[in-house]
């Protein structure tokens, strides 16, 4: 049973995911309109996306360094106002140059964010004594969502884009001071380990001959793949759905935004019943239907030009689909690979290195693309990516499968995720 301090911590986490994809949803919806301010090429936009991935990136491995230090907690409440206010970079900048450098703060910004937050989840989750992950990441979804929202009024009800994103970044550092005090008082798992050294030190000995001394069977970088693909088409939605409205489809400047929030209010609804789904398809079966779907969204999407006067609703009937799909391609990755004891602390951190690189990535490069060719031709890459996905996932489950030796206290919650 979970105690009252778990609730807690477990209300303070939702409120950080929720902010999170909040602060995110905002900046993506704001994308067309910032690109019209700057007046910027879609290769231009996708450099400064580019630079937000990779200083993230950057960050991420820092993050993971003071969240031992400070513990997952401190990192929490200092990242997520931090977050917030680096957002001031984008939105006041007056030139490409400075567009650059604001990208990458922020992107600095995101990556201690995002792993200081999921760091604090997995202890509360521990704490808890049940699997909660996935509805924290529904939260994020939803925050999303409501960001498209936010922007689009916003927009609509005449704000510009730069007073939008610099009310949003000062409102949002002061919200996120609210679920602070909520978290757990501490770092357990920390705790546990700088308590033992030996015994972890064995632990890590022992870990590292179960799993080869660093080999990594071609199953689990196929899986991987699969992971990268599925994030590269998960970032093209993010980022590119309110573009591609605004430049493909001729939407106005309101409109756009409610592209990306379809495609976040699909996800966020999938997520929270996309487990029950894998329990009654199995893993495999889920993936190669997620791939199916996403990749029929993608279809309409690039169809939608052609749709004359039901373009706009071609286009988000093609988002809702992508949403729906690509909702359980991660978790679905991440309880597959994660279910072999042997070595799932080093799979699960091999496979967020694959997901986060296509999440962060994917958008640039459809920018880039887009640059050489056109938007709607650029899209066409995470269309084949999805049917990527459908295909080799499967098999990569399969094997997986096979492999499995669980012990038999773990077959059960090995099955749940």
């Amino acid at each position: 049973m979970f105690d009252s301090v778990a609730r807690r911590a477990r209300v303070g986490v939702f409120g950080y995911f929720g902010l999170c994809g909040l602060n995110v949803g905002i900046w993506a919806a704001s994308l067309p309109a910032l690109a019209d301010r700057l007046d910027l090429s879609p290769g231009r936009t996708g450099t400064a996306l580019l630079l937000v991935s990779l200083s993230a990136l950057v960050s991420m491995q820092a993050a993971g360094r003071l969240a031992d230090r400070w513990s997952s907690r401190r990192l929490t409440w200092v990242a997520g106002p931090l977050h917030a206010l680096l957002l001031l970079g984008p939105a006041l900048a007056g030139s490409y140059s400075a567009l650059l450098a604001g990208a990458v703060v922020f992107g600095l910004g995101f990556g201690l964010l995002e792993v200081g937050m999921n760091a604090h989840a997995v202890e509360v989750e521990v704490r808890y004594g049940r699997p909660i992950m996935s509805a924290f990441h529904g939260m994020w979804s939803l925050g999303g969502a409501v960001g498209g929202v936010v922007t689009s009024a916003g927009l609509g009800g005449g704000l510009g884009v730069q007073t939008l994103l610099v009310g949003t970044a000062f409102t949002m550092a002061a919200l996120f001071l609210l679920p602070a005090r909520l978290l757990l008082p501490g770092s357990p798992a920390r705790d546990a380990a700088d308590a033992s050294p030996a015994a972890s030190a064995e632990a890590d000995a022992s870990a590292a001959a179960r799993t080869g001394r660093g080999r990594v069977p071609a199953v689990i970088l196929l899986l991987g793949v699969v992971m990268l693909a599925g994030a590269i088409c998960e970032g093209g939605a993010m980022d590119w759905a309110a573009m591609h409205a605004r430049r493909v489809l001729g939407a106005s400047a309101d409109l756009a935004p409610l592209s990306f929030t379809v495609y976040s209010v699909a996800m966020t609804t999938m997520r929270l019943l996309g487990d029950r789904l894998r329990g009654r398809l199995g893993a495999g079966r889920t993936l190669r239907l997620a791939g199916a779907v996403a990749a029929g969204g993608y279809a309409l999407v690039l169809l939608a030009p052609s749709a004359g006067g039901a373009a706009l609703g071609c286009a988000w009937a093609g988002w809702i689909l992508v949403g729906i799909g690509l909702a359980t391609v991660v978790p679905v990755g991440f309880s597959s690979a994660g279910a072999d004891p042997a070595s799932a602390g080093r799979t699960i951190a091999l496979l967020t290195s694959f997901t986060y690189g296509g999440l962060l990535a994917g958008p640039a490069i459809i920018g880039h693309l887009a640059e050489a060719t056109s938007l709607r031709t650029a899209l066409a890459l995470p269309g084949v990516l999805a049917v990527f996905v459908a295909l080799a996932g499967p098999p990569a489950i399969a094997v997986l499968a096979a492999r499995r030796t669980p012990a038999p206290d773990s077959a059960a919650p090995a099955r749940a995720s």
